[in-house]
């Protein structure tokens, strides 16, 4: 039995009808070009084999006096949880995403351990698909693409011998170690979180008194929690959604990176704030205020767990400005300005840190508190993918695409993962709320062609004829009715 941290029970608690809390994945695969009709079967068939699952996928959810907790239940039923189907006809894109729209916003039954995966054949070009969503309270977006990745290999053959996904722990912890973490009490951890907040109050106090002389001297690099406008993307969400997903080129991105001495993640935010400028632009939605991200730092160490280990930093995302090269400046002092906050931290220092400066926007979410400013407009996640060509069962990696999640006031969610060729954006948002949230990917494109004009990497007029170089076909562009 292992209880639950505060930030698990928390995504335990905020869930509702109208608001699943799990994260999920669309991996997009190429099987081998000798593949029978009946491959995607066989794989099912290998699955199907599983007789166990490994931590976290064997850990259902008990309560007790109100107190809930995890236990590791040997009671493994996959029918429930793996599921093989094909896409109707002509199994286009389209009628992929639209189908992982629908499965992502269906709950996962709590009398079982919280995850469900799903084979999908059908695809027209002879892709295969597999989808699978898995309960935030179990993992944050780190742990679990570990979990993911720990079922594939660089090697097509030796990925073809290797268990099913749930099969594998994520770590390699030896029994003694596991033992001994599992032998430590509940007062303990609680007298240890005690300890290490005590231990940070000095660093974090100091940090805290630098935010707030920034904060007086108008320091533009500096983004706080009670700036970011009310907006349509701040709406009370539906319990439907509708995913989109797309690749874009890291040579791209990282060949602008380069001439802004910037990373990659600021170009990303950066592009996203462009293509949001121009989604609420089409909607007469986009306020004289910049929008505001926010951005989950990941704290996460080499331990033995897969729990939530996340804390969150703001960023502007600049949509009050036109200049595409302005507008990357901007985002790129605001994180470097986070970045020199949090580097000589601890984890702990650092969760300290985003909890004090984030409290005064969450009383925005309080009833009876002035609205025209949240914590932030919308979250945006880049997680590291695998820097080298991978393969599933087989099947070469062609696609790894996140379908996180959406709540009331965060009516929109733009995850991504940055592969060895390609950063993969999936884009999740409130069907209801947010109309054609798709376009969100032509407009990414249109704002990556603007950078690259801009830098005098691509001509005007080849922009105009769709001739952006490294341009790869993308997944989404069929789906405006997704």
């Amino acid at each position: 039995m292992r209880k639950l941290s505060p930030i698990d029970m928390a995504f335990l608690l905020a869930e509702g009808r109208n608001q699943p809390f799990h994260v999920g994945a669309l991996c997009i695969f190429d099987p081998p070009k000798d593949a029978p009709e009946d491959f995607a079967a066989e794989i099912a068939g290998r699955l199907r084999a599983s007789t166990a699952a490994a931590p976290p996928f064997n850990r259902r959810l008990e309560s007790n006096w109100g107190v809930k907790s995890w236990v590791e239940s040997a009671d493994f039923d996959l029918a429930q949880h793996f599921v093989h189907l094909s896409l109707p006809k002509p199994g286009r894109i389209l009628e992929l995403l639209a189908m992982v729209s629908r499965v992502h916003s269906a709950h996962l039954d709590r009398a079982y351990p919280l995850w469900r995966t799903y084979l999908i054949e059908g695809i027209e070009d002879g892709r295969i698909a597999l989808y699978s969503k898995i309960h935030h309270s179990l993992v944050d977006g780190v742990a679990g693409l570990r979990l993911m990745m720990k079922s594939m290999s660089p090697d097509p053959l030796e990925s073809t011998r290797m268990p099913a996904p749930w099969e594998l722990h994520p770590y390699r912890v030896s029994k003694r170690a596991s033992s001994s973490a599992a032998a430590v009490s509940s007062t303990a951890t609680a007298m240890h979180l005690l300890r290490s907040g005590l231990a940070s109050t000095p660093t974090v106090l100091k940090h805290l008194q630098h935010f707030v002389h920034d904060y007086r001297a108008h320091n533009r690099d500096l983004v706080t929690s009670v700036q970011a406008p009310n907006t349509i993307l701040n709406s009370r969400v539906t319990g439907s959604r509708r995913f989109a997903a797309q690749s874009y080129s890291t040579a791209r991105i990282k060949r602008i990176s380069q001439a802004f001495d910037a990373t990659c993640n600021d170009i990303v935010l950066a592009l996203c704030g462009a293509a949001l400028r121009r989604y609420l632009l089409e909607l007469d939605a986009l306020p004289d205020k910049p929008l505001t991200a926010i951005v989950p730092v990941s704290l996460r160490r080499d331990s033995g767990d897969t729990g939530n280990e996340i804390a969150f930093a703001l960023c502007t995302l600049a949509t009050h400005i036109s200049d595409p090269l302005e507008r990357v400046r901007l985002v790129k002092g605001c994180m470097d300005y986070n970045k020199a906050m949090l580097h000589d931290m601890t984890s702990h220092e650092i969760l300290a840190y985003s909890v004090a400066t984030l409290a005064p926007g969450l009383l925005t979410f309080l009833p009876g508190i002035n609205h025209n400013h949240r914590v932030a407009n919308v979250v945006i996640s880049h997680v590291p993918g695998p820097r080298e060509e991978v393969y599933w069962q087989g099947c070469r990696l062609d696609g790894m695409y996140p379908a996180s999640l959406v709540l009331d006031g965060f009516a929109l969610n733009i995850t991504l993962i940055s592969r060895h060729d390609n950063i993969d954006f999936g884009i999740i948002a409130c069907r209801k709320s947010l109309p054609s949230a798709q376009r969100l990917l032509i407009h990414l494109e249109t704002a990556l062609e603007e950078l690259e004009v801009a830098l005098g990497f691509l001509r005007r007029e080849d922009m105009k004829a769709g001739k952006a170089p490294n341009r790869r076909k993308q997944v989404s562009v069929r789906s405006a009715a997704a």
